[in-house]
């Protein structure tokens, strides 16, 4: 059997290429053969999001997991945090997702899952699926699978609404949505079906990989520019928009501002609160000081995390946290069997906006406070040399390693930690001044680039 290809495409936290050269059918069956017999997976259900390519690695990756002994459950056309659910909700001990999420059209990927929706990374299962699939060495089954289907997506809209306290309390807001031609154009009508006082102004809800309007990628402000411009000539109480599999949720005020994942992780931990007092709630170290700020004033309990949903959601499942946020725009939910959902957390920043403020704006105000780079990328040849670069000319500051390098004063802070997957520093920087932020961003990329 031919076994040789680019294994580049087994990232950190999923697989990842380009369609035709690194990710082909072939390729796709032998990772389908090697996830169930390298991490004994018996009972697997398998979605896709509406990339071209994704039928006919669909075939291959289900021929090679049914050769390998498991039963497969198609679910269909689905987002990636709908897949989560049908393995939580259904009890399958796995799931793959083929989807490249906000990527170009010319690359797809699988994103993995064991039993309770939990992730599998490099460390916990994927790097031997990958060492398997390489080598070929396949054993027989004692019986070969079967396939069947399943419809989900209206269980799955019953399930995001029951995040909301009392549905009746949703204000008749007006939402513009932007699918960006991903799979929140299919699942946002199977939600919003039970609230039907919410009027949604769908844009680019029309299934297509091929991303005609703009990236499907809402973590740039340059993406969500369509958005802004419906909302403000529907007059919209709010917008949102999702990524291509639809599993991070971005939220655009009714002035067309764009407040970010840090505002919402602190606009869902407060609704949390809300409905479980006195919670932990974990948020990432690139988030927003405004967040443990918020957590701390509602009652709740702050836990700083790494950044990365595989550190993410064992670390809320082992100290039964309800609720984590990160400023990249992923939610994570105990009640979602800890894994994220944009959906889910527009629907608690619907319940918290009906209840708090006359407009988002006003909503969000209290956690608006501050002023964040985003996330800015440098290609580095030494990303080691440079992080200790940035932490000797910063030596008096508030310092800790809990990703990369966190620098902190009274009133602004910066982190520079490593890419995952390539030769890249991501630098995070707030302040609370606009003038601090751009003075210390601009400082630290010379010394990052310098």
């Amino acid at each position: 059997m031919q076994t040789a290809f680019d294994a580049s495409i087994f990232k950190s936290y999923d697989v990842r290429g380009i369609v035709g050269t690194q990710l082909t059918p072939d390729v796709a069956y032998l990772i389908g053969r090697a996830f169930v017999q390298a991490l004994g997976r018996t009972n697997i259900c398998i979605g896709r999001d509406m990339r071209p390519s994704g039928e006919p690695l669909l075939e291959a990756l289900t021929r090679g997991a049914v050769e390998g002994g498991a039963n497969v459950t198609h679910i269909g056309l689905i987002s990636t945090d709908a897949l989560y659910f049908a393995v939580g909700h259904y009890g399958f001990d796995g799931g793959v997702m083929i989807t490249a999420s906000h990527n170009p059209a010319e690359y797809n990927g699988l994103k993995f899952c064991r039993e309770q929706a939990q992730a599998i990374s490099l460390d916990t299962g994927l790097g031997e699926v990958r060492d398997l699939a390489l080598s070929g060495k396949f054993t027989a089954p004692a019986k070969q699978g079967t396939v069947g289907e399943r419809e989900v997506l209206d269980d799955f809209g019953k399930h995001c609404v029951s995040f909301i306290r009392d549905t009746t309390k949703i204000k008749p807001y007006t939402i513009a949505i932007d699918a960006g031609n991903g799979m929140a154009g299919l699942t946002v009508p199977y939600v919003f079906k039970y609230l039907p006082q919410v009027t949604v102004i769908p844009l680019f809800f029309e299934l297509d990989g091929t991303f005609p309007n703009h990236p499907a990628s809402p973590i740039e402000d340059e993406n969500k520019l369509d958005l802004r411009k419906a909302v403000l000539a529907h007059h919209c109480d709010l917008g949102a928009a999702f990524d291509g599999d639809a599993d991070r949720m971005f939220l655009v005020d009714e002035r067309g501002g764009f407040p970010d994942g840090s505002i919402v992780t602190a606009a869902v931990g407060v609704a949390t609160l809300k409905k479980y007092p006195g919670s932990r709630i974990l948020y990432n170290l690139i988030c927003s000081r405004s967040v443990p700020e918020a957590i701390l004033a509602h009652g709740g309990i702050p836990v700083r995390s790494q950044v990365g949903h595989s550190l993410i959601k064992p670390l809320m499942r082992a100290e039964n946290i309800p609720f984590g946020g990160e400023h990249s725009g992923h939610f994570y939910f105990r009640e979602n069997w800890f894994a994220d959902s944009g959906m889910i957390a527009l629907m608690q920043c619907l319940d918290l906006f009906s209840e708090e403020g006359e407009t988002v704006t006003q909503a969000i105000a209290p956690y608006n406070t501050r002023f964040r780079s985003g996330e800015i990328n440098s290609t580095v040849t030494d990303a080691d040399a440079k992080m200790q670069h940035v932490q000797d000319y910063y030596k008096d500051a508030q310092i800790d390693h809990l990703d990369g390098v966190t620098v902190q004063y009274p009133h602004w802070w910066l982190n520079v930690r490593k890419s995952n997957t390539e030769p890249l520093l991501r630098l995070n920087v707030e302040g609370d001044t606009r003038e601090l932020m751009e003075q210390h961003r601009d400082e630290a990329l010379k010394l990052i680039r310098g």
